[in-house]
This record gives C-alpha cells, structure tokens and sequence, in this order.
C-alpha cells in the first residue's frame, strides 16, 4: 500500500506513484535549470557595473600603494572587472571569494567568447552548468578568440550533450587547428614529462610498492599488451588471484623473465613445459591502432593538422601519427573510405566484419541514451528481432546497432524499446513513457508534455 509524506519545505504532498515520482522530479530540475540560468545573466550585469574601467576616474586602476586593480576573469575578449567587487558578489550567493571568482569568470566566458551556446543557456537548450564546464575548458586552455570560436561552434552545434572528455578532446582540436605553435610547444613538454617511477623507498607495510609513469601511447599499449598475456596465462595455469593481483604478478613476471633477450621459442604454436603443465605457447597479441586522417591534414594544410585514435577517442597532431607510423616495426595499413551511407544486407542472423565495421564508424559508441562506451566493443543488436521466416528485422546496415552488454539486455528484457529514425540515429523510449533522441554526438531529452502515462511494451 502506498502513503504520502511531507516534503522537507512547505507543505507539498510527494507523489505516490512511480510515474508521480518522474514528473515531480523533472519539474523540480527545469526549475533548478532555470533559476541557475538567471543567476548567471545576473553574473554579467554585476560586471557591468563594475568595469574596470571608468572614463571619468581611469586614474583609480593604476596599481598604487595597494589600491584596486583590473582583473581578467575570462579570456582574451572578454571584459577586465574591478578586482574587489568579485569577492562581495561571491559573498552575496553564498561561495568563497574564489569560488565567486571562476563563477564570474564563467559567466563572462560565456557571454562574450561563447555566444552560440551562452544563447542556448538563455533558451533552455543547455543546462547552465553543462555550459559552464564547457566555459571552465576554454579558460583554463588559455584558448585564442580563433580557438574559442570553434569550440562555441562545435559545442553548440550538439545541443549541450558533449560530455567532460569529449569536451577536452575538443579543446585540444581547438589548440591543434588554430594555436600550432601551442600544440608543438604542449607535444614537446609531454615527450619531456615521460617516466616511469617505482617507489621502491616507500614501501607499504605489507610489502608492496606503488608504480606510477607516463608513456608514449604505442608503449603504453604494448606494456598492456605483455601485462594482458602475463594475467590470462597466470589464470591458465591455475592461480585463483582477482584480475589486479594477476596483472601485478605478470608486471613482475616481466622484469624477471628479462624478456627483452627474447630466449623464449617462436611464437608458432609450438609446446611450452611450465614445472609439470605442458601447454601450447601462446601466440602474441597484435596491437592494433585505428588512425582516422584527412587528406588535407596529410598534405599539411594550415588548420587541419589534426587526426584522431580510435582506441583512445582522442585528436593526435599529425606529427605524432607521423613518428608512430615512422616506427620500423610498425604495419602500417591504409584502409578505404567506408560509405557509411552504402546499404549491405546479408540473410542470416550472424553479422559480418563489413556491417560491424560499418555501424561502429556510424555510431562510435552503445546507442542507449547517454552511454558512452566504445561501439567496437559492443554487441551488434538487431533494432528489430531478426526471424528465421523473414518476419522480423533484417541484419543490414541500417537495422544494426551496437549496444554494450547491460543495454542490450535492458533492450531484450525489458520494456524499454527504440525505433530507427534513420541510420545513426534512434528514438529510445523508456518503460514510462520518456523518450530520448540518440544519434553519434550524444544525447537529447524530447519527452513530450504528455509523457508518463502506463504502455505495454510491443510483441515481438
């Protein structure tokens, strides 16, 4: 049986029901969303008023003997405020003179740097404090007007869904297109940060030490290669560690083995006697790395020098894909253009590398709201139950998407259902009633004003 209970403030009855629940929760965050729109439109008009800057009395801002002085909250473009009206406005909303400074800050990023979006947050389309991070990135990257604008015109052009590390990726676009000498500067200082540091002066009670480094992403890859194998063939052998303890156990199974020498038998399936266990040797891992080039960025031309990782999601300078394939012991393969627009269809229920390739370049990662695992690594759900007879959903291109294992059996077994609006792109609706658009740059809530009523869920 159900009951009611007071809310915490006022006297408002909470709903009773799960459906009750959902509506009063969504009206509760459009009210939160829109009281925090103001209060940044409010953070611009206090800098108004308090410029840096004051024809009448421009004498005030030279430092002298202590007095106020200007200060730059946001970046170049953006207005100078006179430093002690920050902290009291900060005061005023209850934060620390520090925090009141960032949020300043933010508020003038915003409304002069990022125009696009700071007209989204007006309209409700971004969430302020989804606008905000995306502020906080510009500022802290010391972005160019040049480099600022292309992120305002990215950002905006998907509605408030970018996410934290798409939204660092996207900076670091921004830097590599319109700041190269930033990016070759930022290059150089990471190839001089590379380490690789075991603490063995401070170790552990229990005898263990920590390790802590920074690679180059082809030999971070190739170490989680080793330390892959090492674990999986720990586990093969019959330790009953967890995971982490094999994969610690392989690391020091590397450094004693010195494997460096390379005295081990060629990797060619031959037996491998290990005390009294005989086994095949396991053949090594081949690393594989998807890079994505245009050919402009290949004939180098000025604010297209980046490319991107697939594996690590992540733009790469052309000179470091340069280096990398420069590797002697790197294959490099260069693949054709996929038309992800090319129609493939096959009749049976299997679905082949050609299909899987394609709906992973389309979607990139899970299409369930807001997932965002790698589509690589997904199953290839058939949107429609495929059927023996033909009845059902046909495995082709347009009716394939990739969903990570828990969304898929939320899919299978329970009642939430999507449909195909077109390829690389689907409408989710949920067991009640919310319906969420999902395409490959992320995630928009189009819940109509009537959502929430009780549905079955169709029959396959």
């Amino acid at each position: 049986m159900s009951t009611t209970a007071e809310a915490a403030t006022g006297c408002r009855v909470m709903p009773d029901d799960a459906r009750g629940v959902l509506a009063a929760a969504r009206a509760c965050r459009a009210v939160a969303d829109r009281a925090e729109v103001d209060l940044l439109q409010l953070a611009v008009q206090w800098a108004i008023v308090h410029p840096a800057e004051w024809p009448e009395d421009s004498e005030r801002y030279r430092l002298r003997g202590g007095g106020e002085a200007p200060v730059g909250l946001a970046g170049p473009g953006a207005p100078l405020v006179a430093e002690f009206s920050v902290a009291e406005f900060g005061a005023a909303v209850g934060m620390t003179p520090e925090a009141g400074k960032y949020y300043l800050g933010h508020a003038l990023e915003l409304r002069y740097r990022l125009p696009r979006l700071w007209e989204q947050v007006l309209t409700g389309t971004v969430p302020a404090w989804r606008a905000r991070r995306v502020a906080d990135a510009t500022i802290g990257r010391g972005l160019s007007m040049e480099a600022a604008a292309f992120v305002d015109a990215h950002v905006a052009a998907v509605a408030g869904k970018v996410r934290v590390s798409q939204l660092d990726r996207l900076v670091d676009e921004a830097v590599g297109r319109h700041m190269p000498e930033t990016a070759e500067k930022e290059r150089n200082e990471a190839e001089d940060r590379r380490c690789f540091v075991i603490h063995t002066d401070q170790p552990s009670f229990n005898g263990t030490a920590q390790v802590t480094g920074e690679l180059d992403l082809i030999d971070a890859f190739a170490l989680e290669d080793a330390i892959r194998e090492g674990a999986e063939e720990l586990a093969d052998l019959g330790c009953t560690e967890s995971l982490d303890v094999r994969r610690s156990m392989a690391a020091g199974m590397l450094a004693r083995h010195q494997p460096t020498l390379d005295l081990d038998p060629e990797t060619t399936g031959e037996e491998v006697s290990t005390g009294s266990t005989t086994r095949p040797r396991r053949r090594k891992h081949t690393m594989v790395l998807h890079l994505h080039l245009t050919d402009a960025a290949l004939r180098g031309k000025a604010g297209h020098q980046v490319g991107r990782c697939e594996a690590t999601r992540t733009p790469i300078t052309v000179e470091t894909i340069r280096d990398w394939c420069g590797n002697p012991n790197a294959h490099v393969v260069i693949k054709p253009v996929i038309d992800l627009a090319d129609h493939v269809h096959v009749e049976a229920y299997e679905v082949p590398d050609r299909i899987r390739e394609a709906a992973a370049l389309r979607d990139h990662h899970c299409v369930f709201p807001w997932c965002t695992r790698p589509a690589r690594g997904c199953d290839c759900d058939h949107v429609r139950s495929w059927t023996t007879d033909g009845t059902g959903g046909p495995t082709c291109t347009c009716e394939i998407a990739p969903l990570c294992r828990s969304h898929h059996r939320l899919k299978t077994h329970a009642a939430w259902t999507y449909t195909v609006i077109e390829p690389g792109t689907y409408l989710w609706t949920s067991p009640h009633g919310y319906q969420f658009l999902r395409d490959h740059t992320g995630t928009v809530d189009v819940t109509p004003a009537t959502a929430g009523r009780r549905r079955e869920r169709p029959r396959p």
